[in-house]
């Protein structure tokens, strides 16, 4: 059992509220730089939503997956809500594979950022193209979608490295266990009988 004090309840919270609205500033000011330059840029919002989903709970990883992935939408011109449905299944799966299993270190990050972003790029190229039989798809594969998936890749460094310090400074410390709180409260007694 975990005892949580009003202090450090009221800070939990402030740092909880915090922490969630410069997640989702970071993720307008992604949004706003996919939206600018040409096709073959890096998706940031994918390994953004992968970043929260690691840290966080399942339903608020979902949650965020869908916000990244309807943005991610209007950003690329695709379907409305294709990339919502990718993402939040995606991020449901990451909150869960790092609660039970994985530690939350760079490579485990990278190597899952890579799969889902290739899994991402695959069904994209699967479904706006090579489905329709267009002419030289494989062109656009090549010239365009391995390039956006490696662009994605080696931007989520840096993306890993934002919403790391962000934890860091913002992330709630674990609650102290009854058993801290009596052998904090036996070296106190223990130094004023001195």
């Amino acid at each position: 059992m975990r005892i949580k004090l009003p202090r450090e309840k009221r800070i939990y919270y402030i740092k909880t509220v915090i922490r969630w609205i410069i997640y989702y500033i970071i993720i307008i000011l992604f949004f706003s730089t996919m939206n600018a330059g040409t096709w073959t840029k890096p998706i940031l919002l994918v390994p953004a939503a992968l970043c929260i989903a690691m840290k966080n709970d399942v339903m608020a990883s979902a949650f965020t997956g869908a916000v990244c992935g309807f943005l991610t939408d209007v950003a690329c011109g695709k379907l409305f809500g294709y990339n919502a449905v990718l993402l939040t299944v995606f991020c449901a799966a990451v909150s869960l594979v790092f609660e039970l299993y994985f530690r939350d270190k760079f490579i485990n990050f990278f190597w899952i950022n890579a799969v889902v972003s290739l899994i991402q790029c695959c069904l994209d190229f699967e479904f706006y193209y090579n489905i329709w039989k267009y002419d030289h798809a494989e062109m656009i594969f090549y010239g365009i979608t391995v390039k956006v998936w490696a662009y994605t890749v080696i931007s989520s460094v840096f993306v890993y490295l934002i919403f790391k310090f962000v934890n860091k400074k913002l992330m709630p410390r674990e609650h102290l266990t009854i058993k801290e709180i009596i052998d904090n409260n036996r070296g106190i007694t223990q130094f004023s009988k001195e």
